[in-house]
């Protein structure tokens, strides 16, 4: 059996010329340069659940909550857009109920001078609902925009690269400790 964890990568923004592409794809490298992940990217722009998108067409909403049911954490990558998070993001989640129950969910913020902690607040609220773990660590980005040089690289590493190691190492532990108690137990049969 694979002992990677399965990682479900989402995105918290749909903008055009969004910066979460950016933040999502160093996000990745550095899963993969840490290792024991395999990572599957979930984009709010390939599941549009506003307005007539999914509405009606439960095939590809199935195939949306077949995705983040195999998963077994979640890591989301959002921005804080006037003290909150992305309505699509939200609209994600709502979308797909069970496959986040007693599964840790970590975050990846950034945003202006508070690095997007406001939006992961209201999202542990969210997420608590939904009887997922929220990670107490997360990697939050003030001012993303000039800590990323054209490479995609952050200019000064060092310190945003420690605590990503701690939130993968962290993410793994409940991973697996969650993925074990589901196994032993379905979650669905503890109450």
């Amino acid at each position: 059996m694979n002992s990677d964890i399965r990682l479900a990568l989402i995105y918290g923004s749909v903008r055009e010329g969004r910066f979460c592409d950016v933040v999502v794809d160093w996000a990745q490298r550095r899963i993969q340069r840490h290792g024991g992940y395999t990572v599957e990217r979930i984009d709010p722009r390939d599941w549009p659940l506003g307005g007539p998108s999914l509405r009606g067409d439960e095939a590809r909403l199935q195939q949306l909550r077949q995705r983040l049911h195999a998963a077994d954490a979640y890591l989301v990558v959002t921005p804080e857009y006037n003290h909150g998070y992305p309505a699509p993001l939200k609209a994600l989640i709502d979308a797909c109920y069970e496959p986040w129950r007693a599964k840790p969910v970590a975050f990846v913020s950034y945003g202006a001078s508070s690095g997007g902690m406001r939006a992961v607040e209201q999202l542990r609220q969210v997420y608590g609902e939904l009887h997922a773990a929220t990670l107490r660590d997360c990697v939050h980005l003030m001012h993303a925009r000039r800590l990323f040089g054209a490479d995609g690289e952050l200019r000064e590493p060092q310190a945003v690269h420690e605590a990503m190691g701690v939130l993968l190492a962290r993410l793994g532990w409940w991973a697996r400790a969650l993925r074990d108690a589901r196994t032993a137990l379905p979650y669905e049969a503890a109450a």
